[in-house]
């Protein structure tokens, strides 16, 4: 693990979850990512929906017990079921570069005693229900959930050379109560999940 001490944090407050990892590589390397860095598939880094930028993370590949430690700085993955988007490094690492995807087991590290936890709860929390490449198809649902929500707005994301509009409803500055409205709205809308900014 680069030869460097990595303390956990504290198991009332550390961030643990298990799902599904994939990797993204060539096709973004170069790129601007959330954080205002540029993608280096190279280096060892990730996107995460929800931990915020600079987070350490231990990784854990499930499936044949390799691990690696990332640093997060960009957001994604944006497909359901998916917990971590990991660079082409970090993928080989844990011996599915070539596989695609892995069940893994990802634990926040601090980098340091002296430093406090962070609060994992807190934070601007939204639900993306919609992605379109037609801007008046995003813009239909935002007027149809603003008759029920307050918050409704429309984020343009570029991959690539296509954009995508968006939809996401501001649901709460908790992840436990953001969560609960995410249960409410899969009903209508399964393929929504929550994203950070």
């Amino acid at each position: 693990m680069n030869g460097k001490t990595y303390h956990p944090l504290p198991s009332a407050t550390g961030y643990v979850e298990e799902g599904i990892a994939s990797w993204y590589g060539p096709g973004f390397h170069g790129r601007r990512t959330a954080s205002g860095e540029r993608y280096n598939m190279y280096a060892f880094t990730a996107a995460h929906k929800t931990l915020p930028m600079g987070t350490k993370v231990l990784v854990t590949n499930l499936e044949n017990g390799r691990q690696t430690v990332v640093r997060i700085n960009d957001r994604g993955p944006f497909v359901k079921g998916r917990i971590i988007d990991l660079s082409y490094a970090a993928a080989r690492a844990l011996g599915m570069h070539k596989k695609g995807v892995a069940r893994v087991r990802i634990e926040a590290l601090s980098e340091g005693p002296e430093k406090p936890p962070p609060n994992f709860d807190r934070g601007e929390f939204f639900i993306q229900v919609g992605a379109f490449k037609n801007y008046d198809n995003a813009l239909r649902l935002k007027e149809k959930l603003s008759k029920k929500f307050r918050i409704v707005t429309i984020a343009p994301y570029k991959r690539g050379r296509e954009v995508f509009y968006r939809v996401q409803i501001f649901a709460s500055q908790s992840l436990r109560e953001a969560k609960r409205l995410l249960a409410l709205l899969e009903r209508e809308f399964p393929q929504a999940f929550i994203v950070a900014r």
